[in-house]
C-alpha cells in the first residue's frame, strides 16, 4: 500500500484498504471468472456498445455488490463522468464528480485498488446528493502501458469486500480499460473518416466553383480583349489572383465546418507582387469564406492592375494604403492611392471597372470611387454576413 501521508486527514480517515487482506474470502472460482471474461470478449466483438453495462453487471454479480459503475476521466473539464451505472445508484447515470475532490481521484493518484468506508464523511457532495456509501471498492481503469482513464467501482454493505473482490475487480478493470481504448480508437477513426469525406465533398465543390468562375472569366475577358496578347495577359493575371486566393483558404474543423481565409493575408498576397509593403495594410483580423475570397481576390487584382498601369504603382514614389474596419454588421474597406500625377476620372467605364462593381454587388456590397490628384480612392462596404460564404 502506498503512503497516504499526502492525503488530507478527512480523506485518509475513510480509507480502509488494509482491511481487504484481513477479511475472510472464499476460494477463487477461476472457471466462473474465465467464462465471464469469455462472455465479455464475445460482447466486445459483436456489440461493443454494450460492453460497459455488461462489465459492470458482471462485477456486481461476482462480488455481490448492490451498486456499481464506471467513472471516466474528462481532462478538458477536469472531472469524472459516471457511465453504465447499475443497482441502487443507477439513477445517477451521467453525473459528474470533481477530479481533485473525489474517491475516484484518490484512486488514480494512488494508482491501486482502494477501499473506502462512508466516503460521504470526507466529500460533502456525496452527502448533499443523499447517497449513503457503507463501503466502496475502487480500481484504476486502464492497462499497464498507459495511464488510467477512470475507475471501476462497486458499493456494498459494511465489512463486505475482501482481497478476492479486489483481485477480480482489478482484472475486470484491466479488461474494461482495453475495451474503452478500443472503443475510443474506433470513434476517433470514424470521426477521421467523416472529416475526410467532408473534405472530399468540399474539394469537389470548390473545384466546380473554380471551373465555373474561370469559364465565366474567359468568356468575359475574350469579349473585351482587342488582341490575343491582351487576352492572355489579362486572363493570366485574373487566374493567378484566383489561385492565390484559393491557396490561402484553409479548413476549420468543428461544429461549424468551413473553408476560411484571412482578409489581411488575401490583400497582402495580391499586392505583394506590386511592391506594396505589409505596413501599408492595416485592419483587424477578419475571416472570409471561399466564395468571398474569390470575389475579393478579383476586386483587389483589378484595382492593383489599374494602379500599375495608370496610377501610383507606375511611378517610382507611388504608394497604396489599404485599411479596413468593422462597423456594426459591415466591413468597411478603404483603398487610397498616392504619388500619381494628376489622375483624372475616365470618360468611359472599362471592363475591369464593371467587373469590380458586379463582383461587389454579388456579395451584397457597395463601392464608391473618387479621383484625386495623387490617385484613386475607393470605399467598399460589405455585409459581414456575406463574407462567411
Amino acid at each position: 500500500m502506498r503512503s497516504q501521508a499526502r492525503l488530507p486527514d478527512p480523506v485518509a480517515a475513510v480509507i480502509i484498504s488494509h482491511h481487504l487482506a484481513d477479511r475472510q474470502s472464499a476460494a477463487p472460482d477461476f472457471l466462473r471468472e474465465k467464462l465471464a471474461i469469455q462472455d465479455l470478449a464475445e460482447v466486445m466483438s459483436a456489440h461493443p456498445e454494450e460492453i460497459l453495462p455488461r462489465l459492470v453487471r458482471t462485477g456486481m454479480e461476482i462480488c455481490g455488490a448492490h451498486s456499481a459503475g464506471i467513472s471516466i476521466f474528462e481532462p478538458e473539464a477536469n472531472q469524472f463522468r459516471w457511465h453504465a451505472l447499475a443497482g441502487e445508484l443507477s439513477t445517477f447515470e451521467g453525473a459528474t464528480t470533481p477530479r481533485n475532490f473525489s474517491p475516484c481521484g484518490v484512486c488514480l493518484d494512488l494508482a491501486e485498488p482502494i477501499l473506502m468506508k462512508h466516503p460521504e464523511r470526507a466529500y460533502d457532495w456525496i452527502g448533499d446528493a443523499r447517497i449513503t456509501v457503507p463501503e466502496v471498492l475502487l480500481v484504476p481503469l486502464g492497462v499497464k502501458s498507459a495511464a488510467a482513464i477512470g475507475t471501476l467501482w462497486l458499493v456494498s454493505g459494511a465489512g463486505h469486500f475482501n482481497k478476492e473482490h479486489a483481485r477480480i475487480t482489478a482484472e475486470l478493470a484491466a479488461f474494461a480499460g482495453m475495451a474503452l481504448r478500443m472503443i475510443q480508437s474506433e470513434q476517433k477513426l470514424a470521426l477521421a473518416m467523416q472529416r475526410q469525406e467532408t473534405l472530399m465533398r468540399e474539394m469537389s465543390h470548390r473545384i466546380k466553383n473554380l471551373f465555373s468562375v474561370a469559364d465565366s472569366m474567359v468568356r468575359m475577358t475574350a469579349r473585351n480583349a482587342a488582341t490575343k496578347e491582351e487576352l492572355a495577359e489579362t486572363l493570366s493575371g485574373r487566374l493567378h489572383a484566383l489561385s492565390e486566393a484559393n491557396g490561402l483558404i484553409r479548413r476549420s474543423f468543428g461544429d461549424d465546418v468551413a473553408a476560411v481565409a484571412s482578409l489581411g493575408d488575401l490583400v497582402g498576397c495580391i499586392l505583394r507582387p506590386h511592391g506594396v509593403a505589409t505596413s501599408n495594410l492595416n485592419g483587424p483580423p477578419v475571416a472570409i469564406g471561399e466564395q468571398a475570397a474569390n470575389h475579393l481576390a478579383l476586386v483587389f487584382h483589378e484595382l492593383a492592375t489599374n494602379a500599375a498601369k495608370y496610377g501610383p504603382l507606375s511611378r517610382d514614389k507611388g504608394e497604396i494604403d489599404v485599411t479596413w474596419s468593422v462597423d456594426a454588421d459591415r466591413l468597411e474597406i478603404d483603398w487610397t492611392e498616392t504619388g500619381a500625377d494628376a489622375v483624372a476620372a475616365p470618360t468611359s467605364t472599362g471592363f475591369g471597372t464593371k467587373l469590380v462593381e458586379t463582383t461587389i454587388e454579388r456579395i451584397g456590397g457597395s463601392i464608391r470611387r473618387a479621383w484625386n490628384t495623387g490617385g484613386l480612392s475607393v470605399a467598399i462596404s460589405l455585409p459581414l454576413g456575406s463574407l462567411g460564404r
